[in-house]
């Protein structure tokens, strides 16, 4: 089954804009492209999800079982013709000595060949070592080719070419040339606003053509259709089944301001029946008809004034959470539910149904991969399989003036979640949390939260006739 890993030799080395650019181009060319990420991120696979014109998919050690990587692997592949795997950061990086979690050993788990994206600047001669010596660290894995980019110009080129013939055997794929348009404005970080997506697609077309034009597409599908597909050897740990026997619809926040969810975790919602509802923070007034909600991540100080204007929302999320409704936020999720969001000197009210103040510093106050424990005081009930969560965190906000003694699902083993020792705070049916949770064999939070929403018995209809006897 064709498929490439495409790694380089170091963080920033513009394999994310090379990942886009060929994804988009593979599939200009009638390819199925299949894209995946390695890692937690939210943000690179929206882009490589939206140039393939279909999901792109985590895989990620920390979170999961090996067996599982595969198994996912294979599943997406299965209708695909072509598939992208995007390292992060270095090759070789990763957080154990032994390498074991590196974008190198996801490359050999899939039996994947390596294409290097290598930032050239400022390099001639010095070229060659760097990619002798990413072939000689590990025999084992597979780096078939490279591609140059920020290339300083034809004779740059011809020298970075002619370098890596004589001294290498690895094939240059191409040599991109630097263009300030290929770069992609972080300031939405992925986060694509309704109104700007056909500039994201412009974006998108720009660098696919750019890749179209400098790279050897056809020597890298060659290059690809020599993988093998990956055998999973290892014991599987069985998922529970999901299935509900009456309809439960699950309201997402989903616009300009939240956008930070796992395909495959919405995916398990609905395979366990669950109809998706979603919701736009900024221009819905209140609440449609459903039983739970589920807020995650994204930027809401990026869209605070819009939040803080939709107030009929705003009381109407925090009227469902005071009558009962199940509720469940992540990050983004639970600075919206708190009282104010202060960013750049100015603060807008929020929801307030968390009595504290949500304050934004200029340095990530939580930032990696966490370890939480799970309290008493989880509000889902005890973990069948493990009262370890591996998650991750990546926020610049922090809670204060927290005005009341509230109870926490989780003690931090690592990491930083609210304050340093504690994350999933839990008020009513609420519960909100920095950790971002993934839903994995090991961590099958979907299927508690839905079993929680069922076991609350709360109604779309609560709400209603709550406010009928008031």
């Amino acid at each position: 089954m064709s498929h490439i890993f495409i790694s380089a030799a170091h963080k920033s080395s513009g394999k994310t804009t090379v990942s886009i650019g060929l994804t988009a181009a593979l599939h200009s060319m009638g390819k199925q492209v299949q894209a995946f990420k390695k890692g937690p991120d939210y943000i690179d696979p929206m882009w490589l999800g939206r140039a393939a014109k279909r999901h792109c998919y985590n895989l990620d050690f920390y979170t999961m079982q090996k067996s599982e990587i595969v198994d996912k692997f294979s599943q997406h592949m299965a209708h695909a013709d072509i598939g992208l795997i995007e390292g992060n950061k270095g090759l070789y990086d990763g957080l154990d000595l032994d390498g074991s979690n590196s974008n190198a050993a996801l490359a050999g788990l899939l039996d994947a060949p390596v294409i290097l994206v290598i930032d050239s600047r400022g390099m001639t001669r010095g070229i060659a070592p760097l990619v002798l010596g990413y072939q000689a660290f590990d025999k084992d894995i597979n780096i078939q080719g490279v591609i140059l980019n920020q290339v300083g110009g034809s004779r740059h080129e011809g020298k970075l070419r002619a370098i890596l013939e004589h001294y290498t055997d690895v094939s240059v794929l191409g040599a991109i040339h630097k263009d300030e348009k290929l770069n992609i404005d972080e300031r939405h970080l992925g986060l694509i606003p309704s109104n700007e997506e056909n500039l994201a697609d412009l974006k998108i077309s720009y660098i696919a053509k750019s890749i179209k034009d400098q790279v050897n597409l056809d020597q890298l599908v060659s290059i690809a259709d020599s993988a093998s597909m990956p055998v999973n050897e290892a014991e599987i740990v069985q998922q529970e089944t999901c299935s509900i026997e009456s309809a439960i619809r699950i309201g997402i926040f989903r616009d300009e301001a939240f956008g930070f969810y796992y395909p495959d975790d919405l995916e398990s919602m609905q395979e366990c029946g669950v109809q998706i509802v979603e919701i736009n923070s900024i221009h819905d007034d209140t609440l449609p008809s459903v039983d739970g909600l589920f807020i995650g991540g994204g930027f809401p100080e990026t869209m605070m004034a819009g939040l803080h204007a939709n107030v009929s929302l705003r009381e109407s999320v925090k009227e469902s959470i005071e009558a009962g409704m199940p509720v469940y936020a992540e990050c983004g999720g639970l600075m919206y539910l708190c009282r104010s969001i202060s960013w750049n000197n100015k603060a807008y009210d929020m929801v307030g149904a968390i009595e504290a103040d949500i304050v934004m510093e200029k340095t990530p106050q939580g930032r990696g991969y966490i370890q939480l424990q799970e309290t008493e005081q989880h509000p889902w009930g005890a973990c069948s399989i493990s009262d370890t969560i591996f998650a991750h965190e990546f926020h610049y906000s922090r809670l204060v003036n927290i005005d009341r003694n509230y109870d926490y699902a989780y003690k931090v083993l690592r990491g930083t979640g609210i304050d340093g020792e504690h994350d999933g705070l839990v008020y009513k049916n609420l519960l909100a949390n920095y950790g971002h949770l993934r839903n994995t064999r090991k961590n099958q939070w979907v299927k508690r939260f839905i079993d929680y929403i069922i076991s609350k018995q709360y109604t779309r209809h609560t709400l209603a006739l709550s406010s009928q006897s008031q």
